[in-house]
């Protein structure tokens, strides 16, 4: 609060200045500075809803977002991509359909990130509209849109909209779209991540604001010093949204870690990253707010470390209750790259942490003493009636259907955790399946993308 106080943020749309300005805020539009008092701060921030629900065109796979439900996002972002077949490659928007495709044949990975890599083979002016289209096509499960400037975000819920058979206005009565702001740490709130979150505020939609902390970078290399920075960065912005539209859903969202002080990489699954997923899962809950964090990991290839770094990390998001955890299956490099081998990996280990965070309580059927009885001293419980019945009932769904059908340890027992991954993404995507989307519905997507495209042409959004 002090910093919000005495030394403000640098907010560089004239926009958002003046909205704070008419909230009550001290503002500078020569130095283009905001500061604002604590109780100014606390009241608009009050305003924001703790917990809503997000509906995407297949109101089956609605995003409950709040209290203490956990959802794992897809990669978000690489401008690379890579698997064992092909090799590291620049982003493109065929491997891009592939991942949506990835994603939507495992039940545990609920909601996709701002572009799961980023499509260079596409018209930077133009893309958003053509993996948006991809999105509603490929997947029926919550995506978030492209937050640079305003137009791409009213594009977005103008699709969305159509997808749903809704008009935008029904659409801000129940949100589907949703989108992820970054502040350009420190302390400056650019104009197109600020335009693009008041537009969709103004829509009725969900806006994630995400402070970009690197501790010894973006922030002090002390920990209480960068968290303070990330959440003063974080509080005003969501101020700003609730000034723009009281009321609005917003997610108060951490992405602190540190880096390497020998060569100022990112570095992600490290103990700093842990504690600040916890601290952040705090500040949200002192606020009264949903919360995303991230699963993230710095490994160059899928080994060991691109395990245990994302497991650390997945460690403090899950307990943190993070709301929205985003980049939990796929993620490599620091962020560079997206692996299909680390997204299979990684959703085996989502499968096992969803189980493990299950609220758990027994009646005395559950409990299972009885089982006891039926076997005598030195038996076993293999064959029993207990088992069986359980066993029927998996703990959680398998990667695919015959992953399990291998024939003996030479086909299969032999193989590394990323070779049997390997198996598995190219057996997911053979039994991929389309989810179906009404033909008037497409073709009115479809003609809505080249209508916006013509009216764009070579200009921006």
């Amino acid at each position: 609060m002090r910093i919000l106080e005495e030394q403000g943020l640098k907010v560089l749309s004239d926009t958002a200045r003046g909205r704070l300005r008419a909230a009550g805020a001290e503002v500078d539009d020569g130095e283009q500075m905001v500061k604002m008092d604590r109780h100014l701060v606390t009241d608009l921030v009050s305003k924001a809803p703790a917990k809503f629900e997000l509906t995407p065109r297949n109101p089956d796979h609605v995003l409950e977002v709040g209290g203490n439900v956990l959802n794992f996002g897809m990669v978000s972002g690489p401008p690379n991509v890579h698997d064992t077949v092909r090799g590291r490659r620049q982003g493109n928007f065929s491997d891009y359909c592939e991942l949506l495709k990835l994603a939507q044949c495992f039940n545990i990975i609920t909601f996709y990130g701002n572009q799961t890599i980023a499509p260079i083979d596409l018209a930077v002016n133009t893309r958003h509209l053509d993996t948006c289209l991809a999105c509603i096509k490929y997947n029926d499960k919550v995506f978030s849109s492209m937050s640079i400037g305003s137009a791409r975000v009213r594009d977005a819920a103008q699709m969305l909209a159509i997808a749903r058979g809704l008009t935008v206005e029904e659409l801000a009565k129940s949100p589907s779209v949703i989108t992820n702001i970054n502040v350009n740490s420190p302390r400056l709130l650019d104009q197109e991540m600020s335009d693009g979150a008041c537009a969709l505020a103004e829509l009725g939609q969900a806006v994630i604001v995400t402070p970009f902390t690197l501790m010894g970078a973006m922030t002090p290399v002390t920990r209480p010093a960068a968290l303070a920075q990330q959440n003063a960065e974080a509080l005003l912005t969501i101020a700003l949204i609730q000034a723009t539209n009281p009321g609005a859903p917003v997610v108060y969202g951490s992405f602190t870690s540190n880096v390497d002080m020998r060569s100022g990489a990112p570095a992600f699954g490290t103990p700093e990253n842990s504690w600040a997923n916890l601290a952040g899962g705090q500040l949200a809950r002192r606020y009264n707010l949903p919360h995303r964090t991230s699963a993230c990991n710095a490994s160059n290839i899928v080994d060991a470390q691109a395990t245990y770094e994302t497991q650390m990390a997945l460690w403090s998001a899950c307990l943190c209750h993070g709301n929205l955890i985003y980049h939990a299956a796929g993620w490599m490099e620091g962020g560079l790259v997206a692996s299909y081998e680390k997204f299979i990996i990684d959703v085996e280990m989502l499968q096992m942490m969803a189980k493990l965070m299950e609220p758990v309580s027994f009646s005395d059927e559950e409990f299972g003493l009885e089982a006891i009885d039926d076997v005598g001293p030195g038996g076993h419980f293999f064959g029993s009636d207990h088992t069986m019945e359980r066993y029927k009932t998996a703990f959680h769904e398998p990667l695919v259907s015959d992953w399990q059908n291998y024939e003996n340890w030479e086909l299969a027992g032999s193989k590394t955790a990323t070779e049997r991954a390997a198996d598995l993404w190219q057996q997911a995507l053979k039994e991929y399946e389309e989810p179906k989307l009404s033909e008037d519905r497409l073709e009115e997507l479809e003609a809505y993308v080249a209508r916006r495209k013509e009216e764009i042409g070579d200009g921006e959004p």
